[in-house]
């Protein structure tokens, strides 16, 4: 069993390897700027990449201390010297040394799709977030029109990146996302496209009461609190 699990994280990492430097970097400014404002709170990340969502959320008093967990080592010692913390490893396998209700905030962008069974990961951070702590989470929306398209002619192709990306190992809809997280303890309080619908997209989901949102997000962005 544990020569099992050793195989399976080395499989995983090996899946990275090839990625551009870029795919581990980017700041979430718009789940910094839902953040609330306190200079004394504790923000756990998962998948922080190269630690730009941290770094930023720091300088702007969102969190007086950032940890972040990091399953490549290369952008992990990049991110360590931009928050307060990084452990590396997978989280699906580690161990998290944390106290109950240790963190105010949770933040998992772009990460969920990328594991074997993300609603256990989730249901092991639920502990370490305190009750009312806040949840902002980010994942590519499978029903999308454009991957609908691409399936009904019959292809799905594999990509470096978007929801087509060749790591990924889980796809939700903006529907089946926010019950994961239900299920896993949390209430969901918000679902959004990640991006700003265009003037053409406002239109669209104004004329169809907004039934069809599911199909015009590219991103579904995910707010929620620990019950």
């Amino acid at each position: 069993m544990a020569i099992d699990v050793l195989r399976s994280s080395e499989k995983l990492a090996e899946a990275y390897e090839a990625k551009d430097t870029r795919y581990f970097a980017g700041a979430r400014e718009d789940m910094v700027e839902r953040l609330a404002f306190d200079p004394t709170a504790s923000i756990l990340e998962i998948g922080c990449g190269s630690g730009e969502t941290g770094a930023l959320a720091l300088q702007k008093k969102r969190a007086q201390r950032y940890v972040g967990v990091e399953l490549m080592s290369e952008p992990a010692s990049r991110a360590a010297e931009k928050i307060t913390q990084v452990i590396v490893g997978d989280i699906e396998e580690m161990e998290l040394d944390f106290q109950p209700a240790e963190f105010d905030a949770l933040i998992l962008s772009e990460v969920l799709e990328h594991l074997r069974e993300p609603e256990a990961v989730l249901r092991k951070l639920h502990r370490h977030l305190r009750p009312g702590g806040v949840v902002m989470a980010s994942s590519p929306n499978i029903s999308h029109w454009k991957v609908i398209r691409e399936l009904v002619m019959g292809r799905f192709p594999q990509a470096d990146r978007g929801v087509f990306d060749r790591t990924h190992l889980r796809w939700f809809t903006p529907d089946s996302f926010a019950a994961m997280f239900e299920r896993s303890g949390f209430e969901v309080v918000g679902i959004s496209p990640v991006r700003r619908f265009s003037l053409k997209q406002r239109r669209i989901s104004q004329l169809t009461g907004g039934r069809f949102d599911h199909m015009l997000m590219t991103q579904i962005g995910l707010e929620a609190v620990r019950r």
